[in-house]
């Protein structure tokens, strides 16, 4: 279990843009109104997953200049319009409105992660999540291309490029010799914590109309890099979003001890942090949910309260109290401030105690 971000590469919006942006739209404004450091320094603070958004561009230089740059005049760093012209897929969280990165290529996101996972061996491991961001663009910005079976295969390249077959930890090395992916979950065919250190898994958390695409005519997900955010049915299953952690409470707690990974959310869109509501992040750090992914892995000083979101005890991972129960749980297996796995000690993490629910927005997309 552990704290993750969501969307983890994204940058601060410059004043300029905020307010063109505040200006068309006060809520949209508000909500896209957060950052985070750099990858390195979430995994350093104990991040464990990490979201990131692409976009198709195989012939390079698609969103190379974003309309609200134009629209408030600002000169764009050279060494980043160099890198948008480079064909393959493009880190950004809106195009033409929001797209300051702090790795703008998907290339350049997975080295940074390899990098730090080859400087930390033994950590637990890292869960990436994957938007394949597509559809409508902005009001006159261009087009996002869309991810057919073409641009998966291509993805899935990007991935192997960066990571050798032994740093990750794919859908074919858990199905093993069960009939489905599904089956080997059931039948609790994951690796064992010491086989998984040092290990990244990726999840495609998209429409089951994109998750089918990847798909293919597959039983499951033979020969994909990526697991897919799917129901629990589904012969591939293994990986469930479920960002609502009040609503579907008792289902990440069922798809948990069954076996699923789960990733659900603390906060959204900027309002838990700007009340310091902390009684929706409590609720989904309890819910046995694997990733509990947030915003703030550090607190916004323009806020007042200081809200925050991370394991008790400075773990960056623990056993997993709802799935392990007594042999494990509340366990820390990796701390934030120890490289060295073997000196986490044995002793109970400390929660702080749930608060009350009541009057909270219970809502969460993506």
């Amino acid at each position: 279990m552990t704290v993750g971000t969501h969307n983890s590469y994204k940058r601060a919006i410059p004043p300029a843009d905020y307010r063109l942006i505040h200006a068309m739209n006060p809520k949209v404004a508000q909500e896209l109104d957060y950052a985070h450091k750099d990858l390195t320094a979430q995994l350093n603070a104990g991040a464990r997953q990490i979201e990131i958004d692409v976009v198709y561009d195989p012939q390079g230089g698609r969103y190379s200049r974003p309309l609200i740059a134009a629209r408030t005049q600002t000169t764009l760093d050279p060494t980043w319009g160099k890198a948008m012209e480079r064909p393959g897929f493009k880190v950004l969280h809106v195009p033409d409105v929001d797209f300051r990165s702090s790795c703008v290529t998907f290339k350049l996101c997975l080295g940074i992660v390899r990098d730090w996972s080859r400087a930390h061996p033994r950590h637990a491991p890292i869960t990436i999540l994957i938007n394949a961001k597509d559809g409508k663009a902005a009001p006159g910005g261009v087009p996002l291309l869309s991810f057919d079976e073409a641009a998966f295969d291509a993805l899935d390249g990007e991935v192997r490029s960066v990571f050798t077959a032994s740093q990750l930890l794919t859908p074919d090395d858990v199905q093993g010799r069960y009939p489905t992916l599904r089956d080997a979950v059931l039948h609790n065919n994951w690796p064992k914590l010491q086989a998984a250190r040092g290990r990244i898994l990726f999840a495609l958390d998209e429409t089951p109309e994109k998750v089918a695409i990847y798909r293919g005519a597959r039983v499951s997900l033979e020969g994909r890099v990526m697991y897919i955010n799917t129901d629990e049915q589904s012969p591939a299953a293994a990986y469930l979003t479920l960002n609502r952690p009040v609503e579907d409470g008792e289902r990440i707690a069922r798809d948990v001890r069954a076996g699923f990974l789960v990733r659900t959310r603390a906060d959204e869109g900027t309002w838990q942090a700007r009340g310091n509501n902390r009684a929706h992040r409590d609720i989904a750090l309890h819910s046995g949910a694997q990733a509990v992914s947030t915003d703030y892995l550090w607190a916004d000083p323009r806020f007042a309260g200081g809200y925050t979101v991370s394991l008790p005890s400075r773990a960056a991972s623990m056993c997993n109290p709802i799935r392990m129960g007594d042999r494990c749980g509340n366990m820390a297996v990796e701390y934030v401030d120890n490289s060295d796995w073997r000196k986490a000690r044995a002793a109970p993490i400390v929660w702080p105690d749930r608060r009350a629910t009541d009057g909270m927005p219970t809502t969460i997309t993506k």
